[in-house]
């Protein structure tokens, strides 16, 4: 395209954020002259930010008379992505400044499954400094990889090199099944009865693998993509779904019944954290986490003496 428009020779490589805002202040002030005035800038350099933007993307934005301003059809779309890109632009800035006083806990399904409450109770009590907030990221990393949280917690099998880690307890597995199943009337279940039925499992983020069982006797298999499919699978009574306590303390619901699996191996739960570059509150994080998972077997052996 050529004429005033150019030929978009230099692409997305030359818009700046400055000619996105500029564009956005015209359209909510209404002109030009408070755009300039909201932006502390001359009303000369708005028209030639605005030239400048529609030069990059090759359209016309705006329809210009003497009385009024309004986006073309290409403006409304590119005002749109223009108030997303900021508003992303804006919490990046917030969350560089803030710095540590936000720490990201990640996780794929459960948090701290049946200490979730307390340990954000203790939290807010102890550390009020430090803002926590809990990330559910549907990934085998929480999240954490990805970038989107400064620790994750990790039941699945991971590869834990790559990272920094931590074990902070163990949790026993359960079966949930669909409450009008016969199994849902018994007090447990045995790992060994599970390959007559089917087994909802989650390949990403899931902690259950047909290595549980010899390769000679394994359930079937229906894989699923998250814990609201698992959840609906099994609800439906056509899948089992093998998993953590974890689960059951916070996805109670109705349809779903959990019974104790009498004979398998329990779950490590680890936090995991980037070795290089640590939250400074890691290890007080670490600690309560792992006070929390302990409590439970002091309060039995205190019952026991």
């Amino acid at each position: 395209m050529d004429g005033m428009y150019g030929s978009r020779k230099h692409g997305s490589a030359a818009l700046e954020l400055k000619h996105l805002r500029c564009l956005v202040a015209i359209i909510d002030t209404g002109g030009f002259t408070d755009a300039a005035h909201q932006l502390g800038i001359s009303q000369a350099a708005v028209s030639r930010t605005l030239r400048a933007l529609e030069n990059v993307l090759g359209v016309r934005l705006l329809h210009r008379t003497s009385r009024t301003v309004a986006p073309t059809t290409a403006g409304v779309q590119v005002l749109a992505r223009a108030r997303v890109l900021l508003a992303g632009a804006d919490e990046l800035v917030r969350e560089a400044a803030t710095g540590h006083s936000r720490l990201h806990i990640g996780h794929a399904w459960s948090a701290f499954g049946q200490h979730t409450t307390e340990f954000q109770r203790r939290w807010h009590d102890q550390h009020p400094e430090t803002e926590l907030r809990l990330i559910r990221h549907n990934t085998p990393t929480g999240g954490l990889a990805e970038g989107l949280c400064d620790l994750a917690v990790i039941r699945g099998p991971l590869d834990l090199k790559p990272w920094a880690h931590a074990l902070i307890g163990h949790e026993r597995r359960v079966l949930a099944l669909a409450s009008d199943d016969p199994w849902a009337r018994r007090r447990s279940i045995r790992l060994a009865e599970i390959p007559g039925r089917t087994l909802a499992l989650d390949r990403r983020t899931g902690t259950t693998t047909l290595d549980l069982w010899p390769d000679e006797d394994r359930p079937a298999v229906e894989y699923i993509q998250d814990i609201d499919d698992w959840l609906a699978a099994i609800a439906t009574g056509r899948c089992v779904g093998l998993t953590p306590q974890a689960t059951a303390a916070q996805y109670r619901r109705d349809g779903i019944t959990y019974r104790p699996l009498r004979d398998a191996e329990p779950v490590a739960v680890h936090l995991i954290w980037r070795p290089h570059d640590p939250h400074p509150a890691t290890h007080t994080a670490i600690a309560l986490a792992t006070d929390l998972y302990r409590e439970p077997s002091r309060r039995l052996t205190r019952l026991a003496r």
